[in-house]
């Protein structure tokens, strides 16, 4: 298993360079004894209670990206205090990743109290997740009462073949737009008809639409 080495200090004095390198070298006898491999140490000097860190951020770019699946720490502190703590667990263990910890002696144990916070806070964003999607629907559904016909406008729909589409079709991102849907709703009812975008994606093409536009009768 590849494992990330977390090191954090609060304060940019020099007495604590000591302390990052302790950190350092216990982590590392930690993944021998583990038999991990060390895919990055990350040491960084910034208050816990802080979640704009350059290492964590650095963090979570290795283990969304699958070039880590674990985070070694001296102990739950060193990642994060009070709500930045749970949030950083939350985000951590959202990305399939375990956290060992010196303290812990291996895979870290959350107290009751952390474990409750998480399970409310994942109970949270599945209803965000399913007010998302209804609102989609919604959107969609008025834009078919308003006369929007899905079938009729978006050509050569679906893509058996896997492969992302590379033409964005400006005049039925105008269209919905004009139907009243968010920019988040057009990007949804494009990649059911196998566009591969994002909410951005459609937001900038309909702003070069509009620019377009505005050029033509000029």
């Amino acid at each position: 298993m590849k494992a990330i080495i977390y090191c954090r200090v609060s304060t940019e004095k020099e007495s604590q360079e000591t302390s990052l390198a302790r950190q350092e070298d216990e982590l590392k006898a930690l993944a021998a004894r583990l038999e991990f491999d060390v895919a990055e140490v990350i040491k960084e000097r910034a208050s816990g209670f802080e979640l704009d860190r350059d290492g964590i951020f650095e963090m979570l770019d290795l283990l969304k990206e699958k070039q880590a699946e674990a985070v070694l720490i001296q102990d739950e502190t060193r990642l994060g205090r009070g709500n930045a703590k749970i949030a950083l667990f939350h985000v951590v263990l959202k990305e399939g990743a375990k956290i060992y910890s010196l303290s812990n002696h291996g895979e870290m144990e959350l107290s009751d109290a952390d474990t409750m916070v998480l399970e409310i806070v994942g109970i949270v964003e599945e209803y965000q997740r399913k007010l998302h999607n209804l609102k989609i629907k919604r959107g969609m559904l008025r834009a078919v009462e308003e006369g929007y016909r899905p079938e009729k406008n978006l050509k050569n729909r679906g893509n058996p073949g896997g492969r992302d589409r590379k033409r964005v079709p400006f005049e039925e991102i105008a269209r919905l737009r004009g139907n009243g849907l968010t920019f988040e709703e057009i990007a949804a009812t494009l990649r059911g008809f196998g566009y591969s975008v994002s909410k951005a994606t459609v937001h900038r093409r309909y702003l070069e639409h509009q620019k377009d536009e505005l050029n033509n009768k000029s």
